[in-house]
C-alpha cells in the first residue's frame, strides 16, 4: 500500500504552494474542498506519487503518500506520543532488527509500536503492554490504519508489566524492553528475567528525578551494565534563498533515552574506577518510595477523559470503516 499509482483507500499528503498541508482519504465519489479550490478523488486514481496537480480554480497541489513520521504527527491520540526524532535513536540503540523478539511497555496511542513493527519484519515479535484498555484501544486502531491490518507480528496486552511479562514470556527470552512508564524501575527484576543475555534495556523517561532514580536503582541491581544516558535536540532550516538560517522554532527537551544491557548469570558488572564526589557518597538511591510518580507530580499534562473518549470512538470508527473486522472474528 506504500508503493505503486494512487488508489482508493490510500492516505495522500496535498502540499499547497505555501508549504499548507492536507490529508485526505481517497475514495471513488469522494471530493476534496477549500474555500480557494475543489477537486474529485477520482483525478488522482492511478496518478504516480510526485504528480502535481492543479484545480480548476488555478490551485496547485503536490501529492505524496505522507511518510511515516507525518503520520505520526498527524494521527488520532490520547496519551502523547514518542516523537520521530526519539524513535529514529531508539531502533538504532536499541539494536531492533530484523527477526527480534521485542517487549515495550506504555503503548499510548502506538508511535513507537509504528517503527518497532516496521523494524522487526515479518519474522519478529512484539508484545505492547498498556495498562489503559482504552489507550491500547488507539493505538490498535492508529496501527491498523497505517499498516492497513493487523500485522501479524504484533501482540497487545492490557495489564501490568509486572504481571504480563512472566505470563507471557519465557525466561530470557526477549533480546529487547522498550519502557516508555512513569516509573520503570518498579519492574526492573522482571526485565532482566526476561532479557537473554547481553539483551538491551531501553527507557524514555521525561525528568531529570525520574532518570536520576532509574540509574541508581538499576546499579543496585547488579543485574545490568553501566547505563548511558542522553537526549537530542531537533532544529529545522529556513532555506528560502540567500536566507539560509535556522528556523525561530525547534523541538526542544522530549525525554531522556537511557540504554544498558543484561549480564550474564552470576556475573557482576563492572565498578567504574572514577569515584563521586565524597559530598554524594550516601546520597545515591535515598528515595522515598510513598512519592507519587504520576502525570501531574512531573508536570506532564494529564489528558481529559472527554478527550480520550472522543478520540478512541473517531479513530477505531475509521479503522473499522477502512479494513472491515478481522476475517476469523477472533481477537487481536
Amino acid at each position: 500500500m506504500r508503493r505503486g499509482p494512487f488508489r482508493v483507500g490510500d492516505r495522500v499528503q496535498l502540499t499547497d504552494p505555501k508549504g499548507k498541508l492536507f490529508t485526505i482519504t481517497l475514495t471513488e465519489d469522494g471530493t476534496f474542498n477549500t474555500h480557494k479550490s475543489a477537486f474529485k478523488h477520482r483525478d488522482l486514481l492511478g496518478k504516480p506519487e510526485g504528480t502535481v496537480l492543479e484545480t480548476a480554480e488555478g490551485v496547485r497541489y503536490l501529492c505524496l503518500r505522507p511518510l511515516l513520521s507525518d503520520y505520526v504527527l498527524s494521527m488520532p491520540r490520547g496519551a502523547a506520543v514518542i516523537y520521530p526524532k526519539d524513535a529514529a535513536l531508539i531502533v538504532q540503540y536499541a539494536d531492533i532488527f530484523p527477526g527480534a523478539r521485542v517487549v515495550e511497555a506504555g503503548v499510548g496511542s502506538g508511535a513507537l509500536s509504528l517503527s518497532l513493527i516496521s523494524a522487526i519484519g515479518d519474522t519478529g515479535k512484539l508484545l505492547s503492554v498498556e495498562r489503559r484498555e482504552d489507550f491500547a484501544e488507539i493505538a490498535k486502531a492508529n496501527v491498523d490504519l497505517w499498516f492497513g491490518g493487523r500485522p501479524k507480528s504484533w501482540q497487545v496486552a492490557v495489564g501490568d508489566l509486572n504481571q504480563v511479562l512472566p505470563a507471557r514470556c519465557e525466561p530470557h527470552s526477549v533480546d529487547r524492553v522498550i519502557l516508555d512508564m512513569l516509573a520503570p524501575w518498579e519492574n526492573l527484576e522482571e526485565v532482566a528475567q526476561a532479557l537473554v543475555p547481553g539483551g538491551v534495556l531501553l527507557c524514555y523517561v521525561a525528568t531529570v528525578t525520574q532518570l536520576s532514580r532509574l540509574v541508581e536503582d538499576l546499579r543496585a541491581t547488579g543485574r545490568f551494565t553501566t547505563p548511558h544516558a542522553w537526549e537530542t535536540m531537533s532544529r529545522d532550516w529556513h532555506l528560502e534563498g540567500l536566507a539560509v538560517r535556522p528556523e525561530h522554532r525547534m523541538v526542544g527537551h522530549t525525554g531522556f533515552l537511557l540504554t544498558c544491557r543484561t549480564m550474564a548469570s552470576g556475573v557482576s558488572p563492572l565498578e567504574k574506577k572514577k569515584r563521586p564526589a565524597k559530598a554524594a557518597e550516601g546520597l545515591a538511591g535515598q528515595w522515598d518510595d510513598t512519592d507519587s510518580w504520576s502525570d501531574t507530580e512531573i508536570g506532564l499534562r494529564p489528558v481529559s477523559e472527554k478527550k480520550l473518549r472522543r478520540v478512541r470512538r473517531d479513530v477505531t470508527a475509521k479503522a473499522n470503516h477502512w479494513l472491515g473486522e478481522t476475517t476469523d472474528g477472533s481477537e487481536a
